[in-house]
């Protein structure tokens, strides 16, 4: 038995509308063979939105806010939110880590990896 991730965007938009989970898309890097990544995150979240329409009701783009990133975090946590990513406008993509994109965890939300497992 292997293991695989079960973060494939095309797994996930084939299952069927669930009411026990709600995927958050939050960024689209590759679309139809093309590399998106130098994109803007705003261009990239419109491209976003408009293949999200029509998909199922389990799979919905992940809320973008503009303001106070404490007073953002604060209200995440009271959610119960893992947290937030706070990104500049602007940036394109870029893999690992950079001071244009931060993380704020939320110290009480657990961590969810969510697996796949499938047999040989």
């Amino acid at each position: 038995m292997r293991r695989q991730r079960f973060g494939r965007f095309e797994l996930i938009r084939r299952q069927q509308t669930s009411a026990a989970a709600v995927h958050c898309a939050f960024d689209v890097l590759e679309l139809d063979g093309e590399d998106l990544r130098r994109l803007p995150i705003e261009q990239r979240k419109q491209r976003l939105a408009k293949l999200l329409r029509g998909a199922p009701t389990n799979i919905v783009p992940n809320e973008h806010f503009e303001g106070d990133g404490a007073m953002i975090f604060k209200h995440a946590c009271k959610l119960g939110c893992e947290g937030i990513v706070s990104k500049r406008l602007g940036s394109p993509y870029r893999l690992g880590r950079t001071p244009r994109w931060l993380k704020a965890k939320n110290p009480k939300a657990p961590a969810i990896t969510v697996r796949r497992q499938f047999r040989e």
